[in-house]
């Protein structure tokens, strides 16, 4: 079995970014026992930054089971939102939850503004869903991989199987290649999931 931590670039080694303590790891652990007794294979490798698209996204309960095993595993995970949601009340919440406001508008686009967060930030974790929406698509979003590709970071595929109740961490890669390839890579790492709403996926 390869090394997880071999796949990471050595300048990225470093203990993954934590929050919470023993009672917020408690609750992520109860509320992924109420909803259904899900559980966690694999182990996600000791990086500083990286991506991690879960997937299939076809359900607002992805969110809930997304925030209890965050919680679960103390991780401090960040989230693309719009900039314009980032307003009072909400705004000091939402940055607090890990929020990174994006403006779709700007002249660099999501994926240069994402690049410069990865230059600027010494840690980042951004978890997203690579569909984009819990509706039926044809087609995964490649910001993303893009993103990963500029930056440099590893992309850590996670499945989230309602069919198992497991969340699948796989190993981790690096975005080289034609775009369009690596995205089936990381496809193919959690084509065996199936989602809360398989007609969507």
């Amino acid at each position: 079995m390869t090394d997880a931590k071999a796949l990471i670039p050595a300048h990225l080694h470093a203990p993954l970014p934590r929050r919470g303590n023993r009672f917020s790891r408690w609750v992520g652990r109860m509320g992924m026992r109420m909803l259904g007794g899900w559980r966690i294979e694999g182990e996600l490798p000791e990086t500083r930054q990286a991506i991690i698209p879960v997937a299939p996204h076809t359900s607002n309960w992805d969110f809930f089971v997304g925030v209890f095993v965050m919680l679960a595993l103390g991780l401090n995970l960040s989230f693309l939102g719009k900039h314009t949601i980032f307003r009072f009340p909400v705004n000091g919440i939402l940055r607090w939850l890990g929020g990174i406001p994006i403006d779709r508008s700007a002249a660099q686009g999501v994926v240069g503004q994402m690049v410069e967060e990865f230059e600027q930030r010494h840690e980042l974790i951004l978890a997203l869903a690579p569909e984009g929406t819990r509706k039926k698509v044809s087609e995964w979003k490649k910001g993303f991989v893009h993103i990963a590709k500029a930056a440099q970071v590893p992309v850590i595929p996670v499945a989230m199987d309602f069919s198992r109740k497991v969340i699948d961490i796989q190993p981790p890669m690096m975005i080289e290649g034609d775009i369009d390839d690596e995205l089936l890579r990381v496809k193919q790492a959690v084509s065996h999931a199936v989602g809360k709403n398989p007609q969507h996926a």
